[in-house]
């Protein structure tokens, strides 16, 4: 078994064609306390029932439905007799389906951004919305007119069929985007779809989640041991607390300090988790190794595949030494999935506890978390009792300062930039807005640059900060960090730590760019 998943019995299916919006989509039905997976778009009926879906949410994409090569589903779907949504190009391929390909075509005119809807007809998917509301429109193709037995529910001024509904059969499709915070009331027709016409009773919360990933867990670890590897960020911690709650004594946690960790990590960490969460905690110093390993690389996706394959390879050489283990605990979450290209997404960065195993592993994987939104993540922290200072720690990637140190990696480097990333912590603190950032971290570029410094000429590291603010790492956004703060941060780096001379702030969000540089 490659992976333990905490899935209850509601479940709806997001089938995804190419959407910017998918995640997005998954995230809002789970706002509505039903639970949500993705699938790609042109997965097989079979595929989808054997995910045992109460619905189905057809997404968006870039696509024309009546071109040979568009991307559709599987026709067999319409045939399971579950509850469907589609959504933009989800709706016209409802239309094409049961009007065929010409119920669609390009329309006279586009529609992007916000538009006016006008209600034409009530409906449950509409119960307790105003007949006339902005809503989020995307879209150069529309459906034409109505297949047969479909009710026009909605239009507006370039689109004739906004939204319509099948006569006999739960089949909804709209041509704008109710998942969009720009879509008024969209989250409240997604709960209407999802309560009063699916039937979902909407309970699963994160207590729920809890109770389904111990079942699971149980399930598949059975009688045997667990190894974790615990990194001290929240999804280590989390997934590490809750497989504990699962199976007790018989998982054993590995801290591995690879010499790539920030100030006093691993004294912080093994410290904390063994007194205060009372878990086995193993510490391993490996720097010597991994930083061999990395000598001479410059290329950050080999950085990472050799990170993460040297940490399988400790933790597999700890299994042996330790006991007989039979499975390896990973905190991997779904934006990692998601930008590894798992499931034929493009590959944005390997991330390590992803991309980076081996063929063959002697141990299974255990992945509790894998479903899941890192701020789903911090509320199943603190159901588990997790305290504060660890849940609102900023994400930390696996490899660690290995993709923050751009180019080659040395010991010195790796300590000027421990040094000046713990400066900029502490002036966010300092400033109360540590918790208001999502992620906040220093990068030292592969560049020098000349300065001067008590009257001499430096030629010596920039320093760059980056700070984000996010809900799901999906996207981000530069954070507004106040003048003053970005200005005392400078000085104190410039002043205290040895090498550099200048400092930078980057304002690039995500995308176009990756929170990360690396």
């Amino acid at each position: 078994m490659k992976e333990s998943q905490a899935i209850p019995q509601e479940k709806v299916i997001i089938l995804d064609f190419g959407a910017q919006y998918s995640q997005l989509i998954a995230r809002r039905v789970r706002e509505c306390r039903v639970y949500s997976e993705i699938m790609p778009g042109d997965s097989s009926v079979e595929e989808i029932s054997a995910r045992n879906p109460g619905a189905l949410i057809l997404t968006g994409g870039p696509g024309s439905v009546y071109h040979e090569d568009a991307l559709t589903a599987d026709e067999g779907i319409f045939e399971l007799g579950i509850p469907v949504l589609g959504i933009c190009y989800g709706h016209q391929l409802i239309a094409a389906h049961y009007g065929g390909r010409e119920a669609v075509g390009p329309a006279s005119r586009r529609e992007y951004g916000r538009t006016s809807l006008q209600l034409a007809s009530t409906d449950r998917l509409f119960a307790g919305i105003p007949s006339r509301i902005d809503v989020w429109m995307s879209h150069g193709d529309l459906v034409n007119e109505p297949p047969d037995r479909f009710k026009v529910l909605a239009h507006s001024e370039g689109t004739p069929v906004a939204a319509m509904v099948h006569e006999a059969l739960p089949i909804y499709g709209v041509q704008f985007h109710p998942e969009v915070g720009h879509t008024d009331r969209g989250l409240d027709m997604l709960r209407n779809w999802l309560h009063d016409i699916a039937g979902f009773s909407g309970e699963w919360d994160m207590k729920s989640f809890i109770e389904h990933a111990v079942q699971q867990i149980r399930e598949q670890v059975g009688s045997g041991s667990a190894l974790c590897g615990l990194s001290g960020g929240v999804d280590s911690a989390v997934s590490a607390v809750l497989v504990h709650r699962a199976i007790g004594d018989r998982l054993t946690c590995v801290f591995v300090d690879h010499g790539l960790l920030r100030k006093e990590e691993a004294h912080t960490v093994t410290e904390f988790f063994a007194r205060e969460m009372e878990l086995n905690v193993v510490a391993v110093d490996a720097s010597e190794r991994f930083l061999s390993a990395l000598a001479g690389v410059s290329d950050p996706e080999q950085k990472r595949k050799i990170v993460g394959h040297e940490f399988i390879s400790v933790f597999d050489e700890q299994a042996r030494a330790l006991g007989d283990f039979d499975f390896l605990v990973q905190g991997t979450i779904y934006p990692d999935v998601v930008e590894s290209g798992v499931g034929g997404s493009a590959v944005i960065k390997s991330h390590h506890n992803v991309g980076g195993l081996p063929e063959k592993m002697r141990m299974a994987l255990v992945e509790p978390l894998r479903e899941l939104f890192k701020d789903e993540v911090r509320r199943v922290g603190e159901a588990l009792g997790i305290p504060g200072e660890i849940l609102t720690r900023h994400p930390f990637p696996g490899p660690g300062l290995a993709v923050r140190v751009l180019g080659e990696i040395t010991r010195e480097k790796l300590d000027t930039l421990r040094e000046a990333d713990a400066i900029f912590e502490e002036e966010l603190r300092a400033a109360d807005l540590y918790r208001d950032i999502w992620q906040s971290f220093v990068v030292l570029p592969d560049m020098l640059s000349v300065g001067v410094m008590g009257d001499q000429r430096t030629y010596a590291s920039t320093a760059v900060l980056r700070a984000v603010t996010s809900e799901d790492a999906m996207t981000a956004d530069w954070a507004r960090i106040p003048a003053d703060v970005l200005d005392v941060t400078a000085r104190r780096i410039i002043n205290e730590v040895p090498g550099i001379n200048r400092v930078a702030y980057d304002i690039t969000s995500k995308p176009p760019a990756t929170i990360e540089w690396e």
